[in-house]
């Protein structure tokens, strides 16, 4: 996860449905869900506050319902906050104009949903350059773009396909190249693989994946899958009710739950697909003979094999390559079958 500035924040965002909203959160500015209730609104998102870093994969999740879409909606403003501020690249989008918004979401946002929504009687080349065309790019300039995120996404040789001609997958890459021509300052994924067969959607989960090593967008992504959150996230932000109960690192919320809401998504989650050595790591007595060494940040289910035939334990190093403790082949098993140390 990068070190750099916070490129998007929430502060303090609310979005009620209901008539009134407005009036009723200025009279009332901590309402609990028993106020809501009996001035007939719907806390969709309450009292939410998030930073997204630069070049990081934030991702917020929760089951259907939590108020995940409706925030990530309020943050690009599909949807209005009846409260709060939204700030990116240190402006509050709140307070820019129809006409700013619309600018900003043309030239700096790239949004991906579960349904494709691809043009039918485009083709791939015309259906990934459409929103250069809207910015009034030339045709010459706009195609190459385009057939530039296409070869990025795998699709070359497709271009003049329609997309009825596609398969699921193909179609999502068709959406995330479309996405990703205009070269947004940040990417917004609504559960865009929630559609696909479990085999394409693993697919999807490593193209992107090796996407973003590419191209190291900031990127907020809605998943209900916490498998998936945790292959992809570098922080979660857990959602119940509209309110957002915990935001950490997969590890972190394996390890440190919040609250007994938390703990029950994390529960059945293999340790050794979150874990790192480093989380596990023990003190070692000087003079002990080491077989090797792997980094902290090597995840369990990595490095599983190679530590637990040893018959030696391992040196855990930082990333400065200081030792910070050891771990051995009992320590690995311990993690494997969920036995506490």
């Amino acid at each position: 996860m990068s070190d750099e500035a916070v490129k998007l924040s929430a502060r303090n965002v609310w979005k009620l449905f209901g008539d009134g909203a407005e009036t009723f959160l200025k009279n009332h500015p901590k309402p609990d869900s028993s106020k809501l209730n009996e001035a007939g609104l719907v806390g969709a998102v309450r009292e939410a506050s998030i930073d997204v870093r630069q070049g990081e994969i934030f991702v917020i999740m929760g089951l259907s319902g939590s108020g995940k879409s409706t925030l990530v909606r309020c943050l690009s403003r599909l949807i209005e906050p009846t409260a709060g501020e939204v700030l990116f690249e240190g402006m509050d989008l709140l307070q820019a104009s129809e006409r700013k918004m619309i600018d900003i979401r043309r030239h700096k946002m790239g949004m991906v949903f579960q349904h494709f929504a691809l043009l039918p009687h485009l083709n791939v080349l015309r259906n990934v350059a459409f929103p250069l065309e809207v910015q009034g790019v030339n045709r010459e300039k706009r195609e190459k773009r385009a057939r530039e995120v296409i070869d990025l996404v795998g699709l070359a040789g497709r271009e003049s396909y329609f997309p009825r001609e596609l398969s699921g997958g193909q179609q999502q890459r068709v959406g995330i190249a479309r996405s990703l021509a205009v070269e947004p300052e940040i990417w917004f994924l609504d559960e865009p693989f929630s559609a696909l067969d479990p085999l394409i959607r693993r697919e999807m989960q490593d193209e992107f994946l090796r996407l973003q090593s590419v191209l190291k967008k900031t990127i907020v992504f809605i998943t209900h899958d916490f498998d998936e959150a945790i292959r992809l996230a570098d922080r979660i932000a857990i959602m119940k009710d509209g309110l957002i109960i915990q935001t950490a690192t997969p590890e972190q919320l394996v390890l440190e739950p919040a609250s007994e809401y938390v703990r029950e998504f994390t529960r059945h989650i293999p340790r050794a697909k979150v874990l790192t050595a480093g989380s596990i790591a023990q003190p070692a007595a000087d003079g002990t003979e080491l077989a090797g060494e792997v980094p902290a940040g090597a995840g369990i289910e990595d490095i599983a094999d190679r530590v637990e035939s040893a018959g030696l334990p391992f040196a855990v190093v930082d990333a400065n390559g200081d030792r910070i403790g050891v771990i051995d082949g009992r320590a690995i098993v311990d993690v494997l079958i969920g036995r506490e140390r």
